[in-house]
């Protein structure tokens, strides 16, 4: 025993024993621990049950052993999973960040039509932002531009209203503003050629080349929708990938849902073909039969009844559920811009493409919509819960991993996001697989999912026991590889 009590200074030095002789915890390894959950990694298949270290914003260890943190968030009986990636959401306001994280997702960029004007858009959500973010450079913007548009005054669908066909010159001057955009960190072109009607085929296939001369893709909502001949569905999705073909570029197809309505399969079909044949083309899918677009736009030009095969009262305003009329219509038609929602779909047409191995998820999210705040959740829900035609690890791979990949060209930072691995980003979602669920509805839009327990954006928590934390801002801008 004197023996010992030699010894026990230099134990204590050791820090293995206190002067009182008891036993010292070790210090925190790890900023955060996440115990005990089912983890989940889509890349390599890790399905178990695992403990994860967290430090500087990055999983530092995976580990079957106990791991010491200076926060640890009790997992047991939760599922643990890369945090979501939402390629297409326009509401990049605070408000619809909060039912974002809520619905599990810790990326959301605007990449459809890309946001006018980036430098701006950048700077003022720099550490302002709940989730990550980042925007393509616009071919929509660019075209209101090189038609004389004061910078001030373009919007997301500037333009939108000109039929006119651009001059070569002002092709030049479109190319010109995208390589600009792109210097600054756009992370590929935005085109919604839909709403610039004059845009000719020629001048889409010049925008494809200005993104594939940067190694970027670009994201597209294509020209029209339907059945009626010319301008279908069918001939709309031909005209991307033509493009894709001609000028070497990757290519997104977002909504494949609305943009093919009734005739999704056989334009998914078009898409497995033109991979199987060495193009990359991908596609998304959000999981409801209603679109959502603005009321001016082009999209409603005449014949888009006959298109779609439907009358007025497939449009309804959300909020207040008014179904339209050809008078009511024609009003606001002629008015101020204003969001409708537009039945062109069927629900079980959404069912068969969600689960198609082709079909990623994301959101078109905004106000309005309840896709803004549900569909993540409701993918969950409806196909790996209730309808069980998807599996939960599958569901998992739709909503991280493949949009991660899709954005591998864009920039170096989505290898490190999308994967719950050893060095990935620590954005990373703990939900509750029996309770998981969407609440928003098209009578209120803006209700946030349950089910989420734990969101971590770059480490830090923003959901905390299922409630938003206040007053953290841990997104960071994606940028492309012009910037980098």
């Amino acid at each position: 025993m004197k023996g010992f009590h030699r010894l026990l200074p230099s134990l204590c030095a050791l820090g293995l024993f206190t002067a009182s002789g008891l036993a010292q915890a070790p210090p925190p390894a790890y900023d955060v621990v996440i115990s005990g959950g089912r983890v989940m990694d889509p890349e390599t298949g890790l399905d178990a049950v695992r403990n994860l270290g967290i430090s500087h914003g990055r999983v530092v260890r995976i580990s079957i052993e106990p791991l010491n943190g200076k926060r640890t968030l009790d997992a047991s009986g939760l599922v643990v999973a890369p945090g979501f990636i939402d390629l297409h959401q326009h509401g990049q306001e605070l408000t619809s960040q909060r039912v974002k994280a809520m619905d599990g997702v810790t990326t959301a960029l605007e990449m459809e039509i890309g946001v006018p004007d980036l430098a701006p858009f950048l700077a003022e959500k720099q550490g302002k932002s709940l989730i990550h973010y980042g925007s393509t450079a616009s071919h929509v913007a660019a075209r209101a531009l090189a038609f004389g548009t004061p910078t001030q005054e373009l919007t997301p669908t500037a333009g939108q209203a000109t039929d006119d066909h651009a001059t070569p010159a002002q092709i030049a001057a479109m190319r010109e503003r995208l390589a600009h955009e792109i210097s600054l960190g756009a992370l590929g072109v935005g085109m919604g050629i839909q709403y610039v009607p004059g845009a000719t085929r020629y001048e889409v296939i010049e925008m494809f080349r200005e993104a594939a001369s940067h190694g970027l893709p670009v994201f597209t909502h294509v020209r029209s929708f339907g059945r009626v001949e010319p301008g279908s569905s069918i001939e709309s999705i031909g005209e991307v990938i033509s493009a894709a073909a001609i000028s070497g570029a990757s290519l997104h197809i977002v909504h494949m849902n609305s943009s093919c309505a009734k005739d999704g399969l056989e334009c998914l079909s078009m898409i497995a073909g033109a991979r199987a044949r060495g193009l990359d083309v991908t596609t998304e899918a959000y999981p409801y039969a209603a679109g959502m677009t603005g009321i001016t736009s082009a999209l409603f030009n005449p014949g888009w009844k006959e298109k779609l095969g439907v009358d007025y009262d497939a449009i309804q305003l959300p909020g207040t559920g008014e179904r339209l009329t050809e008078t009511r219509f024609n009003e606001l038609h002629k008015g101020a811009p204003q969001e409708v929602l537009l039945w062109g779909n069927t629900e079980e047409m959404v069912d068969q493409e969600i689960p198609n191995p082709l079909v990623m998820i994301a959101s078109d999210g905004g106000p309005g919509h309840p896709r803004n705040a549900g569909t993540y959740c409701r993918v969950l829900a409806r196909y790996v819960r209730e309808r069980g035609n998807i599996t939960l690890m599958d569901a998992i791979r739709k909503m991280s991993l493949m949009p991660a990949q899709r954005l591998e060209k864009a920039t170096p930072d989505a290898r490190r996001k999308g994967r719950l691995q050893e060095g990935a980003d620590a954005d990373i979602v703990v939900f509750d697989p029996k309770t998981v669920s969407d609440r928003s509805s098209y009578q209120k839009p803006m209700e946030p999912s349950v089910g989420m327990k734990y969101v971590l954006v770059g480490g830090t928590l923003v959901v905390d026991e299922g409630k938003l934390v206040e007053g953290v801002f841990p997104g960071q801008a994606l940028l492309g590889k012009g910037k980098q």
